[in-house]
């Protein structure tokens, strides 16, 4: 575990990195005017923030999660679309083949991660299962030395971009998470289709497209969980929802930042309005909100050390930090008045990004069934 000081320091180069790098480039992805290109991938990669939670033996950090979060954090208050990669690399699919895939998988599909010269996605909801997640009905059959996919997915982040998909499909018959496992495939496997990609509320710079799985046929060597998995699948999640928090947390932080300076720079009625007792208010409640975030991030993240984190604090954490995100953005917004509803001061992206996230890795309302069940010690079926 690294002390107090080294995770300043580790802050304090994101933080300069980030504004260094992004702050000029930061609404042109947002705006679809420049995308973000796989020479800055590979230059976090060059820096290691591809690697933070990744293990050393495959070019990784073999760092904890809060220092994965920690950078994650710092790029996302500059750049939503910069952080993106090092959330795929430090909690997404990448979490998944170090946890539970085969020595050989991890080799073959790490390396490349860590350096930025590949990314891997996640691609699990589809038409009819988004928050039931278990009624998926991709379907995987095998054949020989191969597993053959037929179906279809949707809201993919990075469909078309991600050069592989972790991809999760349903073998056999049995009902529910029971029959659910997880394929890697390759960007170019022969009758796999991507839909034109998606033009969403936020997450302007991600790209997200539905997949087409035509016949699409993988090495059994790329099967990471079978049949009966998603139980431990679902372990990877939480690490995905810390992800998600911070992202959050980003949101909110960035907007408080901004708030509080915009506050003591703008005159009106002849004094800065940080004095009116209603701006004074606003600002008590966004600070409120995230430092609250903050710390319910940082608990579940100390405790999952280099693993996963306890689920009950990872749903806990999204939930507070989803909430943060919209609120505060929205607080800021309108302090802000006309400059928070332009584009220029990046606050309007900012609210949109904040409701994609708390839609995404389970809405915030399946975060309130779930903080309830663990907290209970009891499951409730959505299904009677």
């Amino acid at each position: 575990m690294h002390h107090d000081s080294d995770l300043g320091d580790l802050r304090r180069s994101a933080a300069a990195f980030a504004r260094q790098s992004y702050a000029s480039t930061a609404q042109g992805w947002d705006d679809g005017s420049s995308e973000f290109d796989a020479g800055e991938r590979r230059r976090l990669g060059e820096l290691g923030y591809l690697g933070i939670a990744l293990p050393t033996e495959h070019g990784g950090g073999g760092g904890t999660l809060l220092e994965a979060l920690v950078v994650l954090e710092e790029l996302a208050k500059v750049s939503q679309t910069a952080a993106w990669p090092v959330f795929e690399a430090n909690v997404g699919a990448a979490r998944v083949i170090q946890i539970y895939g085969s020595d050989d998988q991890r080799r073959r599909h790490l390396p490349a991660i860590v350096a930025g010269s590949a990314t891997m996605a996640v691609a699990i909801s589809e038409p009819e299962a988004g928050s039931a997640a278990t009624d998926m009905a991709l379907r995987a059959t095998v054949e020989d030395d191969q597993v053959v996919l037929r179906g279809q997915k949707r809201w993919c982040s990075g469909a078309g971009h991600a050069e592989q998909y972790l991809t999760y499909c349903r073998f056999g018959d049995a009902p529910g998470a029971k029959g659910i496992g997880a394929v890697v495939v390759g960007k170019d496997a022969p009758g796999l289709s991507f839909g034109r990609r998606e033009r969403l509320m936020g997450f302007r710079g991600i790209h997200s497209a539905d997949m087409y799985f035509d016949d699409v046929r993988v090495p059994i060597d790329d099967l990471v969980v079978g049949a009966g998995g998603f139980s431990r699948l679902f372990t990877a999640f939480t690490i995905e929802r810390m992800g998600n928090a911070t992202m959050s947390l980003a949101i909110a932080q960035r907007c408080l930042d901004d708030s509080v300076a915009y506050s003591q720079e703008r005159h009106q009625f002849g004094k800065p309005i940080c004095e009116f007792q209603m701006v004074q208010a606003a600002l008590a409640d966004m600070i409120t909100k995230t430092e609250g975030a903050r710390l319910l991030v940082e608990r579940a993240a100390v405790g999952a050390g280099t693993g996963a984190p306890d689920s009950l604090q990872a749903s806990t954490a999204k939930y507070a930090a989803n909430l943060a995100a919209k609120e505060v953005a929205d607080l800021a917004l309108q302090l802000h008045g006309g400059y928070g509803y332009s584009p220029e001061l990046g606050i309007e992206g900012r609210l949109r990004d904040a409701h994609g996230w708390a839609i995404a890795g389970g809405t915030v309302n399946m975060q309130r069934l779930r903080i309830v069940s663990e907290y209970l010690g009891r499951r409730f079926d959505q299904r009677r």
